[in-house]
């Protein structure tokens, strides 16, 4: 039997409902322990050195062969990296990859991001943006002045995914938001031009970097834009990016503990069965959480559509009656941290990772301990 309290600060969840690991945040994400003693291994040796020498470049190549590999990638293809995150990477693109006029579809808050630096470039002309509702996605039209098509593989704010297809008959390049998506989705690369992510959500890791996996079709468009003479910041030229990543390096000083955990968590991707193994993880965590929300009768999936609902990131509603900020609340003070929503959708519910990195045992236990918060709570 639960006990009834007043406060919910007196609510101890019982051990054995607890998760191994209580990181359930959308990132930064959790970052397996193995990992990490595997970097301590090498701190001697690795951490404090140059980044120009081999010790780091052959953890950049190894990097770059093990996302060739995890991807499936395409001869031709190229895997490109460099300092800022997915956020810089926005920027960059609007001097690199746009040639005059891009397309987005947005549908929350990240997605609406891209569009919004677009926009504001003065030396491009006023990007088309196709919205939907929060909880859905919106579909690509095709147009015959747009060069560059932006998607995005998974909305993060809103746990809304969206199956990634060059629109039918475009001639455009399909850049795509992946930041959240990449390693946890199954994507067809001869789907897109630029699929571009960073590595501290599915890839277990710290931020502070981007990569874009690029098609010839990218890799020419980056090299013709800089041959026109358009002005572009060094930290942001994606030419000089380009260069760079084909010497297994960046252009500028990247963070050495950042890279060794990205290319740590892909080989373990790869030694196990690579992107089917990854995304395998995530398809049974999503199964375990949603058919948990259908059925506790307190709450219920925000995405409405099935096949819209992420299996990465959660978002789960619940009843008037139930505060879910208090339960988050409660939550973290047990330990489970990092299941609040994100703060500008505004909404009574939870959102939870389901990244690779997150077992779903403990995915299951996370469910068990709500209901037992539900039921302190009265």
């Amino acid at each position: 039997m639960i006990p009834y309290v007043n406060e919910p600060a007196d609510i101890v969840i019982p051990a054995h409902l607890l998760p191994g690991d209580g990181r359930f945040g959308a990132g930064p994400s959790k970052v397996r322990p193995e990992a990490v003693a595997a970097l301590s291994a090498v701190a001697d040796t690795y951490l404090g050195t140059s980044h120009r020498q081999k010790t780091v470049k052959s953890v950049v190549g190894s990097l770059r062969e093990g996302l060739r590999s995890l991807f499936s990638l395409p001869e031709g293809y190229e895997v490109m990296l460099g300092n800022g995150g997915a956020t810089y990477f926005w920027d960059a693109a609007t001097f690199g990859l746009i040639e005059r006029k891009s397309q987005h579809l947005v549908f929350g808050e990240f997605s609406s991001k891209f569009a919004a630096a677009a926009k504001a470039a003065p030396f491009l002309d006023d990007p088309e943006v196709i919205t939907s509702d929060v909880g859905t996605h919106p579909e690509a039209v095709t147009h015959g002045d747009v060069d560059l098509y932006a998607l995005t593989h998974n909305e993060t704010s809103t746990g809304v995914m969206m199956p990634i297809r060059r629109p039918e008959g475009s001639a455009g390049l399909v850049a795509v938001d992946a930041t959240s998506a990449a390693g946890g989705l199954r994507v067809d690369a001869e789907q897109f031009d630029a699929y571009y992510f960073a590595p501290q959500k599915c890839f277990g890791s710290d931020g502070g970097l981007w990569v874009a996996l690029l098609s010839p079709a990218a890799q020419d468009r980056i090299r013709s834009i800089a041959e026109t003479g358009r002005w572009t910041p060094a930290s942001m030229d994606l030419s000089i990016a380009l260069e760079n990543s084909v010497q297994d390096q960046t252009y500028n000083t990247p963070a050495l503990a950042t890279l060794f955990l990205f290319d740590h968590q892909v080989q373990w991707y790869n030694e196990n069965g690579g992107l089917e193994f990854s995304a395998g993880r995530s398809d049974r965590s999503a199964e375990i959480l949603y058919t948990w929300a259908e059925n506790t009768g307190f709450a219920t999936p925000f995405v409405t559509r099935e096949q819209d609902r992420s299996h990465v990131i959660a978002t789960i509603d619940f009843e008037e009656g139930i505060d879910a900020a208090t339960v988050a609340k409660v939550l973290r003070a047990n330990g489970i941290v990092d299941t609040e929503p994100y703060r500008k959708l505004g909404r009574n519910q939870l959102r939870i990772a389901m990244f690779p990195a997150i077992d779903p045992e403990d995915i299951a236990a996370v469910c068990g301990a709500i209901n037992y918060v539900v039921g302190a709570l009265g």
